[in-house]
């Protein structure tokens, strides 16, 4: 199903199919791009009629954006299975993605700088009160394409919808994909999850016989699996079970249902023949459209106006966790050039993502956090180019492509200790073989916020510690230890101001601050190595053992090491080799080193841990994904 018959099928109105098509028609082939933007809804004046600064009243403008692409275009080749998405009578390939803009109502008080904010699972991002008062633009636009859960098409959603791939003969592509339940303990019936969203993607057939259901007794943080059953094809299946739906329940591909139920004790793992996979990665090219239209055009080929033309001069494309992991990818693969030629965005800020994002391949699935089998570490996770030599790989760096073609932005990354512990940082600081401090190019800064949760803390000196944390993804579990509270928003405020005078007058930010091994801050993920003192309420050996590390896997032959892209034959994968990981040296509190001055951190009431443990279920003893943890100091001497 192309995109213009799922536009029918989301219902987005038959009036906007017609003109769409006929603006696509008419468009000339050799400028793919945004051809069309319809404003659904407009708020004047937002923000309950506030006034920020010198920039006054602001306005909300959300809509579609209709967009096309050559997939010959060597700004688009790279996409995976383009070649296979269904074309228009011109030979493109269509795609349409919403957008909302945040604006000064009078123009002439914009700063003309715009924040191009990438969603996470869906949600439409607005930009925050201090940029409302400098007079910036906000945009949000939708890259993510699998329509699954949060990300699926919805009100307040930004989203974008993409083709489906089919062989040249018109017939469906198959390929194997793997689901993972765990911590569902007295249920029949479960969805299979990845992360906080269902597995995209349905299995060709509800004939258990052509699938693999497997129960795992145990897994190791670096991939051991402990003793496994295979299940029966006539004691599951495809089908929702409960009190009005015994077994063998109501057929329904999207959840597993047990003869016998599910043991808490066991993880299930599922692989199963799924086809029509959607060509996910349009969404780099709908997200790199999107800013350049609102960048550089008058107007779409309807003449409707660009609501901020003439407007935007500098642009910082931003994103959080999953989507600063998405602008990794984006900028890597190239998409920081327009098919024009033009270079999109002056600023990079991905924040507290150290990988890139598992977009570019067929039946992708980008909202996993690399638990076990998941993608996201293949390739140069570095910014220079730099030898991979642990895995053999050639030497690469996230800034080839837009180095060859001068179209690099300027670029700020920040992180805390969740992601050295749970989200496989370190291989970016030091490589694969953890044997030197790979160097930074002279236009990107780096900041560490040491002993902090993902994302930071609520701050406060509070002597009462917070309740333990869920660990992050469904079904996980929970931590045992109390969540952190060591922020980080003095400094993203701090960070703010220093990105928007780097880009916008030239004055560059303090220089990077982060453990290494020059400094001495950055040693062996080890108990002894770091000087982590031994603490009650925590096992002898903590945290030796506790960190996620990156994992050499085999997805098979049609796989792109180095760019991260491919077809995944080998489901699930085989592991190579685990990569040597690092952290930072601690204090004798069991603080870190090395980092950016935070207050609470400097003058601390507890031990801040960027990690954190499992308190039961299938997960229990390993690692709280990557939920961070606090152990309070005592407070008298009797304790």
């Amino acid at each position: 199903m192309g995109p213009i018959s799922a536009l029918k099928k989301l219902a987005l109105g038959s009036a906007a199919i017609v003109a769409a098509s006929a603006v696509f028609a008419g468009a000339d082939p050799a400028a793919a791009r945004v051809t069309k933007i319809v404003i659904d809804a407009k708020v004047s004046p937002a923000f309950n009629g506030e006034s920020f600064g010198t920039a006054g009243q602001y306005e909300t403008l959300a809509g579609r954006a209709f967009g096309e692409l050559d997939p010959s275009d060597k700004h688009n080749s790279i996409i995976q299975d383009i070649d296979l998405a269904p074309r228009n009578a011109r030979g493109m390939v269509e795609y349409m993605a919403t957008f909302q803009l945040v604006k000064p109502i009078d123009m002439s008080k914009s700063s003309k700088l715009m924040w191009h904010d990438v969603p996470n699972r869906g949600g439409r991002l607005i930009i925050v009160p201090q940029e409302r008062v400098t007079g910036d633009i906000g945009l949000s636009s939708g890259w993510q394409g699998d329509a699954s859960g949060g990300t699926a098409p919805a009100a307040n959603n930004d989203y974008v919808v993409v083709p489906t791939a089919k062989n040249k003969d018109g017939s469906p592509i198959t390929g194997k994909v793997m689901g993972r339940i765990m911590n569902v303990g007295g249920k029949d019936s479960a969805p299979m999850i990845v992360h906080s969203n269902p597995v995209p993607y349905k299995p060709s057939t509800l004939d258990t016989s052509k699938a693999t259901l497997t129960a795992v007794t145990s897994e190791t943080i670096d991939g051991r699996v402990g003793p496994t059953t295979q299940i029966a094809p006539g004691d599951w299946a495809w089908a929702k079970c409960d009190a009005q739906n015994p077994w063998p329940g109501k057929p329904d591909p999207t959840q597993v249902c047990l003869k016998n139920g599910f043991d808490s004790n066991l993880l299930y793992q599922v692989v199963f023949p799924a086809q029509d996979p959607l060509v996910l990665g349009v969404g780099f090219a709908a997200f790199r459209d999107m800013a350049s239209f609102f960048r550089y055009a008058a107007a779409d080929d309807a003449g409707t106006p660009n609501p901020v033309a003439g407007n935007v001069q500098w642009t910082i494309q931003r994103g959080v966790s999953q989507s600063g992991n998405y602008l990794r990818a984006h900028l890597h693969l190239g998409f920081n050039q327009d098919e024009a030629g033009r270079q999109v965005a002056d600023g990079a800020w991905p924040i507290i993502a150290g990988r890139r994002i598992s977009l570019n391949t067929r039946f992708a699935m980008p909202d996993g956090v690399l638990k076990l089998y998941e993608p996201g570490s293949e390739g140069p996770q570095w910014w220079s180019p730099y030898p991979d030599k642990a895995r053999g790989l050639p030497v690469a760096g996230i800034l080839d492509r837009c180095t060859s073609n001068k179209t690099c932005p300027k670029v700020i990354e920040h992180f805390g200790a969740a992601e050295v512990w749970g989200l496989k940082l370190t291989p970016e600081w030091v490589g694969t073989s953890a044997d030197a401090d790979i160097p930074l190019p002279g236009d990107v800064r780096r900041y560490y916020i040491p002993s902090t949760q993902h994302g930071g803390g609520a701050g406060g000196f509070n002597v009462t510690p917070a309740a333990a944390p869920v660990c992050p993804s469904v079904g996980y579990g929970t931590g045992m230890l109390a969540a952190n509270p060591v922020p980080h928003t003095e400094t993203v405020n701090a960070i703010r101001q220093h990105f928007r005078n780097w880009v916008m007058k030239g004055v560059a930010p303090p220089a990077s601050v982060y453990p290494n091994l020059a400094n001495g801050n950055l040693v062996d993920s080890t108990k002894e190595a770091m000087g982590f003192p031994t603490l009650p309420g925590l096992p002898a050996t903590a945290p030796t053992g506790l960190i996620n590390p990156v994992l050499d896997y085999d997805f098979g032959p049609d796989f792109n090491y180095v760019d991260g892209m491919g077809v995944v034959t080998n489901v699930p994968p085989g592991i190579k080799q685990v990569i040597k990981m690092m952290a930072p040296k601690v204090d004798t509190d069991g603080n870190e080193l090395g980092g950016v001055p935070v207050v609470l951190r400097d003058a601390p009431l507890g031990t801040y841990l960027g990690w954190n443990i499992t308190a039961a279920g299938f997960n229990k003893g390993k690692i709280c994904n990557y939920a961070g943890g606090m152990i309070p100091f005592a407070k008298t001497r009797v304790e």
